[in-house]
């Protein structure tokens, strides 16, 4: 039985192992620059406008790129949107060799990567629909989910060892080295056939892209259920996106001179999701999954968010970020496995790229107005000392708690109020 399966599974595997490779060198390259940026600036908004231009243009391309993609060649698709992305780390290590980096490269730089990631999205989860047979989709959503836990896990730990004996050179350089292994496994090593190829119709290519475009939007509408659970998501990556900018605003704030900690709280956060996601590869398909999804980010919010606004200790930190993150792996899994079950193969890629526009706008949104409100805001407002802000300690990082003990409110709310839509549920 495991032999079948791995053979199964082999090009997955593959794909599976390379890609978080890649993803592990580009996480590492985030996290070096995030610290970077704060030393230059020390502003939230400045730091947080760097995840905005990943964002802004990958969701503004969003709905456009699947539509091409299910016209185009999936791997030719990657192979291509991946080197344009590499490409912009090679820049940025030679504009820091020669001491010439400055923050507008990198706003630049990832404007280009979210363009990037607009097209390669949809094409790698067509992709993987394609390598995984459906009796697997549970067993590889895990491994997803742990590979991604993974690199949460060891970036801030491997980052941080790295700047700190090395420079932030030696982390670019293993983010290139990363992308090299990915390219030639993808290249070489796995045959990725096209939808058409399984079902014997190649009328995609011949109907005009906003015709695909509506097509997505058609499904969506004609389907409440997913529509409901995407625009669920959607609010959570809000309040999710103004907590990963006000998080290093925090920590950063209160140990200015230990950036460790932010690494171990991280960390902390790697090491939950991973718990998590091995849990998920090995246990059984729940028989309600959007009973599984609701619970899981009921517990998120209404922990992590709140333990990190009330104190300074480290320790603490630590437990809330474990209880935050434990419940994502269950979360990413199922609703993965649930869009794969309910949307045709030949319809992926133009109804992941609406999904991605629906439920991803929010996060460069989130990441500039977390940035605004706590640098124009929250930070100027803690300086009054009243009795009840001084619950969330003094100084700079206070700003960012009050506005954490904020969104756990937020984040709770909008659990209880998608967990009671019948349609959502009605999906089971």
């Amino acid at each position: 039985m495991m032999k079948q399966q791995k053979k199964d599974l082999k090009s997955f595997i593959i794909l599976w192992t390379t890609q978080t490779f890649s993803t592990f060198g580009s996480s590492m390259t985030s996290y070096a620059l995030i610290i970077w940026i704060y030393q230059q600036q020390g502003s939230a908004l400045t730091m947080g406008l760097l995840t905005v231009c990943s964002y802004a243009p990958y969701v503004l391309l969003s709905m456009f790129a699947g539509a091409f993609s299910d016209k185009w060649n999936k791997k030719r698709t990657m192979l291509f949107c991946d080197s344009i992305a590499a490409l912009g780390t090679i820049a940025a290590f030679f504009l820091l060799q020669n001491g010439q980096l400055m923050i507008w490269h990198l706003y630049v730089i990832n404007s280009i990567n979210g363009i990037m990631g607009a097209f390669q999205s949809p094409a790698s989860d067509v992709a993987i629909t394609l390598l995984v047979p459906k009796e697997y989709f549970q067993r590889t959503s895990g491994m997803r989910s742990f590979s991604n836990s993974l690199v949460t896990m060891l970036t801030p730990v491997i980052a941080t060892m790295l700047l700190s004996f090395f420079s932030i050179k030696v982390v670019l350089l293993i983010d290139i080295l990363a992308f090299c292994t990915a390219f030639i496994a993808l290249l070489f090593f796995i045959p990725l056939k096209e939808p058409s190829d399984l079902t014997g119709e190649d009328t995609d290519n011949k109907v005009p892209v906003m015709d695909l475009i509506r097509d997505g939007i058609g499904f969506l509408k004609d389907n409440r259920g997913i529509l409901e659970l995407i625009l669920f998501l959607s609010a959570i990556n809000l309040i999710a996106s103004m907590s990963d900018t006000a998080l290093p605003a925090l920590v950063l704030a209160k140990y200015p001179d230990r950036e460790t900690v932010l690494g171990l709280v991280n960390g902390f956060t790697g090491l939950a999701s991973l718990i998590g996601s091995i849990i998920v590869s090995v246990r059984m398909a729940p028989k309600n999954r959007i009973k599984v999804i609701c619970t899981a980010l009921f517990i998120s919010m209404a922990t992590e968010n709140f333990i990190l606004a009330f104190t300074d200790s480290i320790p603490i930190w630590c437990i809330g970020a474990v209880l935050g993150w434990l419940p994502i792996p269950f979360m990413s899994a199922n609703m993965d496995v649930l869009l794969r079950e309910n949307i045709p193969l030949n319809m992926q890629g133009r109804v992941y790229s609406v999904r991605n526009a629906l439920q991803f706008f929010t996060i460069p949104l989130g990441h500039l107005l977390a940035g605004i409100l706590i640098d124009k805001w929250f930070e100027p407002l803690m300086k009054q000392p009243t009795a009840i802000l001084l619950l969330f300690g003094e100084g700079k990082g206070a700003g960012a708690a009050f506005l954490l003990f904020i969104l756990g409110i937020a984040g709770t709310l909008i659990c209880v109020y998608f967990s009671s839509l019948k349609k959502m549920r009605a999906l089971g």
